[in-house]
């Protein structure tokens, strides 16, 4: 099974159009036949102030559609979402950004799927558990959501999450935009998860902490950001997972070709996460 995590894609506040990389991924994706396409957020460019209106919001799912969605859905790939800060943020003033992405994503469910969709959901594709997380919002996930994750449990195969913002900081000046709540951890172990996917941070890493796996997304728009301990600005790309014999096989592809990143470039620990090639866990290693 392969599967093929993007994120980060909008442009500018109110942007239409997407830039050349995100035409030119979508195309080397379809070339790649995943068997599930992954976005872990910031497909479009709300959360402005003042908002937008509908109208305008509606016209950059509209080129987000025609961008992403539509050649997928022509490739036959699955696509699963989950809300960025600029699709459907849940702090005050954007209910009506919130209520369009459920509109944008209603009729697209993947059968299955149970919880919250397009915000917190698991679906299993391939024998594999997806749960997407609904983190907009700097700090813990809301109590509801927390209780409805632990309920999953562990049922004894691979899980997946994903989410837009991440647990652990990733790159600099996004050093306080994370969950950063242990408890959140603790509940990772507990489902059995064994990958976290995220983006927000615009920086590409491979690490892991306590047993669990954590891979930041590289971005696709604009924006590309360094990794905190690093003098590089992150390049733009997408994350490629084939699972074998088990393992989820884990490489960040970038740059005008999308070649594969070095793990030798990436810092050798960013903060609780050590790179995963230094200590890949049981279920999830890196490759060159």
């Amino acid at each position: 099974m392969r599967v093929v995590v993007i994120s980060d894609l909008n442009g500018s506040y109110g942007s239409t159009d997407y830039a050349g990389t995100v035409h030119s991924a979508i195309a080397a994706i379809i070339q790649l036949k995943p068997d599930v396409v992954i976005s872990t957020g910031d497909m479009v460019a709300g959360q402005r102030r003042p908002a937008l209106s509908a109208d305008e919001v509606g016209r950059m799912w509209q080129g987000f559609h025609e961008a992403v969605t539509s050649p997928l859905e022509a490739a036959g790939i699955p696509f699963l979402v989950t809300p960025g800060n600029h699709d459907a943020s849940a702090y005050r003033g954007f209910a009506r950004e919130r209520m369009i992405y459920r509109e944008q994503w209603k009729d697209r469910a993947p059968s299955g799927v149970s919880g919250d969709w397009p915000f917190a959901y698991a679906v299993d594709f391939g024998g594999i558990r997806f749960v997407s997380l609904d983190a907009t919002t700097v700090g813990a996930l809301p109590a509801d959501q927390m209780r409805w994750l632990e309920s999953l449990q562990d049922d004894g195969g691979l899980t997946v999450a994903f989410s837009h913002l991440p647990l652990h900081p990733i790159a600099q000046d996004r050093e306080t935009e994370i969950i950063g709540d242990p408890e959140l951890a603790r509940i990772f172990d507990t489902i059995g998860a064994d990958l976290h996917l995220t983006g927000h941070h615009h920086a590409f890493y491979v690490g892991s902490a306590d047993g669990i796996a954590f891979v930041a997304q590289s971005c696709l728009g604009g924006g590309a950001r360094s990794l905190i301990g690093s003098q590089a600005r992150s390049g733009k790309g997408f994350t490629v997972i084939d699972v074998v014999d088990g393992q989820l096989q884990v490489v960040g592809l970038g740059g005008s070709d999308f070649a594969p990143i070095t793990l030798s470039s990436l810092p050798q620990r960013i903060g609780q996460l050590t790179r995963l090639d230094l200590l890949p866990t049981q279920t999830v290693v890196p490759q060159q």
